[in-house]
């Protein structure tokens, strides 16, 4: 084991300019997500990339325009020995205004110790140094008695969930690594929800009725919704301070599980009392809570203050929550993860990295969010693993460190052979 090691290391170094080629290669394709729609070319490429290697391949719009790719590598014995998935999105977040990059964002450039480009550190790299990782495997000739499935997904910058799309497939595996953001840090993560809290009002009035209503001194049942939002509004945040002291989650600082109330959306003109208003909220939640409880505590909580108020019982919120996109119906849902440290892949998963690298990895909990919840949420024991720092997801000049890029895929190709070499446990 101590020779593969070595091997490997010495494969990595040696392959530098392949990995960074075909990272440059996959920064070319302009997948920016929104707009989205634009995936069909990369994942053509990878689609050819892993049929190359040997691998049986599953390709399907998810969107139009938007393809999710599947490839299986059989092991020998899968039914004894363990499988594991490797998944990736291949959307990248939007470029913004050019002029504020000092570079074309979809052409990649290298300045040591770096490689710029959109989607370097979100999460290409961690895709190209994936492929490089099962390559060289392949090439070196290690035998992989148990499956190996790569995943390269469409929709995650947007809430579209192309993971869930392979769930939902039938895709599965004993283990997953998504390979996104984690400054090599071995990581669960908490969920996040979006939901529109709607008022409508049974009636319309004209503005000039407004001396008449109840909330204005006069004898007529009406309201302005805009007006009741702000009684809604004072409920969340009431409910929000109270989880701030009630719950809490080792890793990560008290509050962060919040409530924000981002988009408002109200009224006719100025010459209506208004009779509906829409809030658009957005929910953080901890690792240990599936978002189906959290729903619930809203919807209690904000049932008792409209249970409260003369008008609200009349006219109570109407909920929607989650969506299957934020581009077409203004919504998304991505379930929270917990880190097993007990799992047999986390604990091989961090001895690779402590073998391949001589020292010990962090195991902790992103503060972002991922497609990994959908995996754990689906039972199969997942972790957040790949190169880049969350600093520059997203950012103007993406980059990522060349030696991070390098160490990612010595500890991948590590546990790989490993992991899909180790008997399945009873």
């Amino acid at each position: 084991m101590e020779n593969l090691i070595e091997t490997i290391g010495q494969e990595v170094e040696a392959r530098e300019a392949e990995l960074l080629k075909l990272l440059s290669d996959l920064i070319a394709f302009p997948t920016e997500s929104p707009p989205a729609r634009n995936t069909t070319k990369i994942q053509k490429f990878l689609k050819s990339y892993l049929g190359d290697m040997g691998f049986q391949i599953d390709m399907w719009e998810v969107y139009p325009g938007d393809s999710n790719v599947v490839g299986i590598l059989k092991g020998e014995s899968s039914e004894q020995y363990n499988s594991l998935i490797v998944n990736g999105h291949v959307d990248v977040a939007e470029v913004g205004d050019e002029k504020e990059w000092g570079l074309v964002p979809f052409s990649a450039r290298i300045k040591d110790p770096y490689i710029y480009g959109r989607g370097v550190a979100d999460m290409k790299g961690g895709i190209a140094a994936s492929l490089i990782a099962i390559k060289l495997l392949k090439e070196l000739g290690v035998p992989l008695k148990g499956d190996l499935q790569f995943q390269s997904v469409i929709g995650e910058e947007v809430g579209e969930a192309g993971t869930l799309a392979c769930l939902e497939r039938g895709y599965s595996a004993d283990y997953a690594v998504v390979v996104d953001t984690s400054d090599l840090h071995i990581q669960g993560q908490g969920g996040v929800i979006t939901g529109w809290i709607t008022i409508q009002s049974k009636e319309t009035y004209h503005d000039g009725m407004r001396r008449r209503l109840i909330h204005a001194g006069g004898g007529v049942n009406g309201a302005s919704a805009i007006e009741k939002m702000v009684k809604i509004i004072e409920g969340l945040q009431e409910l929000e301070r109270h989880w701030a002291v009630t719950k809490s989650y080792e890793g990560f600082p008290s509050g962060m599980n919040t409530i924000n109330p981002a988009v408002i959306e109200g009224g006719r003109h100025a010459a209506f009392v208004a009779d509906r208003c829409a809030l658009w909220v957005t929910v953080h939640f901890y690792p240990d809570e599936d978002y189906e409880e959290i729903i619930k505590e809203i919807e209690q909580h904000i049932g008792a203050v409209a249970a409260a108020d003369p008008w609200l019982r009349d006219n109570p919120p109407e909920f929607v929550w989650g969506g299957k996109s934020m581009i077409i119906d203004r919504g998304e849902i991505f379930p929270s993860l917990e880190l097993d440290l007990d799992h047999s892949g986390t604990r091989m998963l961090a001895s690779s990295f402590e073998k391949t690298l001589m020292k010990e990895p962090l195991l902790d909990m992103s503060t972002t969010v991922t497609d990994a919840g959908w995996l754990g949420r689906a039972g199969i024991p997942t972790v957040i693993f790949g190169p880049g720092k969350l600093e520059d997801a997203h950012a103007v000049n993406e980059k990522v460190e060349i030696r991070q890029l390098l160490d990612f895929t010595k500890v991948l190709a590590q546990f790989i052979a490993v992991w899909c070499n180790t008997e399945k446990e009873a």
